[in-house]
């Protein structure tokens, strides 16, 4: 993809190159010094040759004037030196035509020694101060241009969504204003700073280095810019100027200059900024893609889930029943026959489970499930999850540990159970038979804590948070049964509940989740005096004028 570079021949007047007008501390000659010199020599005797016929009509003060317009030409045409020099020959030829006697550096009379000292004064500080207003338009004409390509720069970049893009206008604008190649350095997911790539247009590559690479790093690192006219590394070759956005830096430009150019560093900090700007910008474009990705990939997944669960728990529950039936059947079935009924039945309850999974993790995320909040004791909801998970727990040893004294929490039973079940099913899927699982509750501050502790292999490394995710699972192949939506759920329910729940690795080996529920004051139990008697209804208050007697 090329990009268009028409503003690089309307900003710029024909006489200036681009890299001279960047650098605008030694302005441009129109032409070269030997001729501005010469033209200096000659421009005087000229104009002696033609005032010297016109001596009988203009006095002496008149034809000084007519030197100091040269002087004043060619201070503006040619610059501060070859000014000097016509100032110079201004004062010889001025003595040597003019001056009685003429014709001769001889000076008849010393006050003529006053007039060459003031012309010469004059002369200098005309060719100082018009030098001074060409040097000062010349470097506003330098700014105005570096302005409008700066503009132009950074409308080019405002439309620009992709890292590649902005890494071919930074190269092609920085060889247009400094004709250097340039290379974006920006960082990976380790912040390790890798070249961008561009699309191919023929441009030399950058002959980058291992050294380069350590100097932009480090650039980058210290978001302090390395190389020609800085502290760090002012002998290299290229410069390397962080892009430093409002948030992080962005990345490094650098750029392989030629010659000495002790404005460079400030002047490409200008195209820095712009740039950090544009690649900050399509940072958080790219982030906002991908939440909104994600919202529309979670409702679609909710909505599949929902689907999924009401149209196949109908006839789930029908393959369960019948399975029943059939293993219930007159006359009894032969024991191979009454086997594989028996397997029909497991298998058709555990893809009912599984709906029911579904259809619950669709319900709580959709926030149509209304919690029955009471006051329970764990004990209860530890004591009925074991008894409902006694089949999956048959090969494991089975511990306890929560104190009778435990406080009384406010949570619906039901779905506690269900996330004790979840998790005591895990782990008597994942860890081997006879292996110990340990249920322990305690009270920490406000909060109610209750840990499923198993003796297995624990659980995968680096992924212990991953693991709360929809339709994850602790090993990606597996004959394992299941959806991975186990421990997701557990996680939604805790959440609906103001807790939360974590999984980590035991020391001494195993998986640990935790879970914990906020303590809320249990409500005071009334006397028995205040309640009313047995077999006889409360008096009513009275009323009188509508409001309540004492």
């Amino acid at each position: 993809m090329r990009f268009p570079l028409r503003w690089r021949h309307e900003c710029f007047p024909p006489e200036f190159a681009p890299a001279q007008v960047m650098n605008t501390s030694r302005p441009p000659e129109r032409i070269s010094p030997g001729r501005a010199y010469a033209a200096a020599v000659v421009a005087p005797l000229c104009c002696a040759l033609l005032a010297t016929p016109l001596t009988h009509y203009l006095d002496l003060v008149n034809i000084i004037m007519l030197f100091l317009l040269v002087v004043v030409a060619c201070a503006a045409l040619l610059g501060r030196g070859p000014a000097v020099a016509a100032t110079l020959v201004s004062v010889g030829a001025f003595d040597f035509a003019f001056v009685p006697p003429p014709f001769s550096f001889t000076v008849a009379d010393g006050q003529y020694l006053i007039t060459f000292v003031v012309m010469l004064i004059t002369g200098l500080l005309i060719a100082q101060l018009t030098s001074q207003l060409r040097e000062q338009a010349r470097a506003a004409l330098g700014r105005e241009a570096q302005t409008h390509a700066l503009y132009e720069f950074a409308k080019e970049l405002s439309g620009t969504l992709q890292r590649e893009q902005i890494a071919e206008l930074t190269r092609h604008h920085v060889r247009a204003m400094f004709f250097a190649p340039s290379a974006l350095l920006l960082p990976d997911e380790d912040n390790r700073l890798r070249m961008a790539e561009t699309p191919g247009d023929g441009a030399p590559a950058m002959p980058f280095g291992v050294l380069e690479l350590g100097v932009a790093q480090w650039a980058f690192d210290n978001a302090r810019p390395a190389g020609p006219g800085t502290d760090m590394m002012p002998a290299s070759r290229f410069l390397y100027v962080p892009l430093i956005a409002p948030v992080r830096p962005r990345g490094v430009l650098a750029v392989q200059l030629h010659g000495s150019r002790t404005n460079a560093p400030q002047q490409l900090g200008i195209f820095g900024a712009l740039v950090a700007i544009a690649l900050e910008r399509v940072h958080y474009i790219d982030v906002a893609q991908r939440a909104m990705l994600d919202m529309e990939s979670e409702r679609l997944r909710h909505s599949l889930l929902a689907a999924l669960s009401h149209d196949i728990r109908t006839p789930l529950t029908s393959l369960v029943g019948l399975a029943e039936a059939l293993a219930m059947s007159d006359p009894p079935l032969q024991p191979q026959q009454r086997e594989l009924a028996e397997a029909l039945r497991e298998e058709a309850q555990r893809m009912n489970g599984m709906a029911s999974t579904l259809l619950d993790m669709a319900r709580l995320q959709s926030g149509s499930v209304q919690l029955n909040l009471q006051w329970q004791s764990l004990e209860e909801v530890v004591g009925s999850a074991l008894r409902a998970c006694a089949v999956p727990l048959r090969a494991h040893v089975i511990r306890t540990c929560v104190p009778a004294g435990l406080p009384l929490a406010r949570f619906d039973a039901v779905l506690m159970e269900r996330v004790l079940c979840n998790l005591l099913e895990n782990a008597a899927k994942y860890t081997p038979p006879g292996t110990p699982v340990t249920v322990s509750g305690w009270q920490r501050g406000n909060w109610l804590e209750v840990e499923v502790r198993d003796g297995g292999p624990g659980l995968p490394a680096g992924r212990e948070e991953q693991l709360f995710g929809k339709f994850v699972r602790g090993e990606r192949e597996s004959a394992l049964p299941g959806v991975g939506l186990g421990l997701s759920l557990c996680r939604a329910i805790l959440q609906a509940h103001g807790g939360d729940i974590h999984g980590a690795n035991v020391p001494g080996g195993g998986a640990s989740f935790l879970f914990r529920l906020p303590l809320e004051a249990v409500p005071a139990v009334p006397d028995a005096a205040d309640l009313p008697e047995a077999g006889r209804e409360p008096a009513a208050p009275s009323h009188a004028g509508g409001r309540a007697s004492a």
